[in-house]
């Protein structure tokens, strides 16, 4: 059974690995992450991880494939920020989340077996209070650039946390715990 991974994060994949799957593809989904701005975040996660693995699994020949696709964003005070187009960007998205909480979700679609399961996980991230000196030191170093939010809890923003509550790898942007009951639920085996 081919695993394909529909996302190119190296984070994702490094995941994938730390799970025991050994031997997948990764097979980036290419179509415009558009969301409907009436869902929540929850459910605007799971929309575009569902739509993700449809468009890897419509390109896969083979049928016995199994596709894991996942979305991430954060939020706070119900606006969504995904990753910053601009150092301004970024700029502004962690001055919103300085010295306060918000949530992190990932949405996870997995295809296998002729079955689709698509779910959300949900985790609360505590920053402290961050000076603009401190954010433009971070911009300046590219991490946030790629992240939702504008950065990386796994990289040099894990100074910025205080505390989290939840799955720390939905952070990151793979729900590993999730992720295995769902494969399980699927009837895929990983060990």
């Amino acid at each position: 059974m081919q695993i394909i991974l529909a996302s190119a994060s190296p984070r994702r994949r490094e995941l994938l690995g730390m799970m025991g799957v050994e031997n997948f593809e990764v097979l980036p989904a290419r179509g415009d992450e558009i969301s409907d701005p009436a869902l929540s975040p929850c459910e605007t996660v799971k929309a575009l991880a569902a739509a993700k693995a449809r468009e890897v699994c419509a390109q896969v020949s083979q049928s016995d494939c199994v596709i894991i696709a996942a979305d991430t964003v954060v939020s706070k005070d119900g606006r969504i920020l995904g990753k910053p187009q601009s150092e301004d960007e970024a700029f502004e998205m962690l001055s919103f989340l300085s010295g306060s909480s918000h949530k992190v979700y990932t949405g996870l679609c997995v295809i296998a077996n002729g079955a689709e399961i698509c779910q959300a996980e949900e985790s609360t991230v505590y920053f402290r209070d961050l000076s603009p000196d401190e954010i433009r030191r971070y911009i300046a170093t590219g991490e946030p650039m790629d992240k939702a939010g504008s950065y990386g809890i796994q990289g040099k923003a894990s100074l910025f946390v205080r505390r989290i509550e939840g799955d720390y790898y939905n952070i990151v942007g793979l729900p590993v715990c999730r992720l295995g009951q769902i494969l399980t639920k699927l009837g895929v085996v990983l060990t």
